[in-house]
């Protein structure tokens, strides 16, 4: 097969799922939420730069590119929590375990927020340092697990990878320590059943395009760009919905939607969709649970 874990199928020959109903209505637009909050080591160079250093020589500490990320978990994510607190919207965190001790008031805001918490790894680095040594990648995963759990008193269900970047064994592990979904393989606007050895996982949408990683730290578009793609990826939706729901997953990072210049396009997108009578807002297990119940692992 191409893809190694979830054979090819034309999403047009999908068997048809029934949209999640609520108060005896069905939402086919199903929205996720996905606030990326991250730990980026002081000590380490930078997973990501807005300032390339002088020269091109690489410097540690990093200080300017370390302050844009700090301004984010200072400022972005409470102006990120106050526009999904306003509209009562429910939200997930592709959460770094090591956000709960490098910003702790930050983990208890979104845990008193009610936030699905979403394993993203230890620190913001990818699990590629493991690869070819399972043992080591299942100790960190597992490691990331309890220690939200440890702190929420809920063992995620979900992962996001650093980066979106596994090893081979990523997913076999992932299954191995009771997580059902993961949101790295961004190859369709539904969920979809991978292979494992330990069993069925989910692969959860997610997005690249509307992500504002992609948009603003990698193609550096203007601020409204964000907008202006979800309005016109929703108008495609309207036209696929009647055949099959669609998850529409909007990928955010503090440092970069949470900025005075851009949180304003953010508060416009979610009221877009708020003000459509076939859109429902879900955390990723109630998608999960959606999924499994519409369509059982085989």
């Amino acid at each position: 097969m191409a893809n190694p874990r979830v054979p090819y199928c034309l999403s047009t020959d999908r068997a048809p799922l029934p949209a999640p109903v609520i108060g005896g209505v069905p939402k086919p637009l199903i929205v996720h939420l996905v606030v990326n909050v991250e730990h980026w080591v002081f000590d380490d160079p930078m997973p990501r730069k807005i300032i390339t250093p002088p020269h091109g020589k690489e410097t540690v500490p990093d200080v300017p590119n370390f302050s844009w990320a700090d301004y984010g978990m200072r400022a972005g994510l409470p102006r990120i929590m106050r526009a999904f607190a306003e509209r009562k919207l429910p939200a997930s965190t592709s959460f770094n375990a090591g956000v709960v001790d490098a910003y702790p008031s930050a983990a208890q805001a979104m845990h008193k927020a009610g936030w699905e918490f979403i394993g993203h790894g230890m620190h913001q680095k990818t699990l590629n340092a493991a690869a070819g040594d399972a043992a080591a990648e299942r100790e960190l995963i597992e490691a990331c697990l309890t220690k939200i759990a440890d702190f929420t008193g809920t063992r995620p269900r979900g992962w996001l990878s650093p980066g979106t970047r596994e090893t081979y064994d990523t997913p076999d592990i992932l299954k191995a320590c009771g997580v059902d979904y993961v949101c790295d393989w961004v190859i369709d606007d539904l969920p979809n059943w991978m292979t494992t050895k330990a069993g069925p996982l989910i692969a959860m949408p997610y997005n690249l395009e509307i992500n504002d990683s992609i948009i603003y730290a990698i193609e550096k578009h203007s601020s409204p760009e964000m907008y202006q793609r979800l309005a016109d990826t929703v108008a495609a939706f309207e036209r696929e919905m009647a055949g099959q729901p669609r998850v529409l997953a909007l990928g955010l990072h503090p440092h970069l939607i949470g900025v005075p210049h851009r949180i304003g396009y953010l508060e416009k997108m979610l009221d877009l969709l708020i003000k459509r009578d076939d859109v429902v807002f879900m955390q990723g297990h109630e998608i999960a649970d959606w999924f499994m119940s519409a369509c059982p692992a085989p």
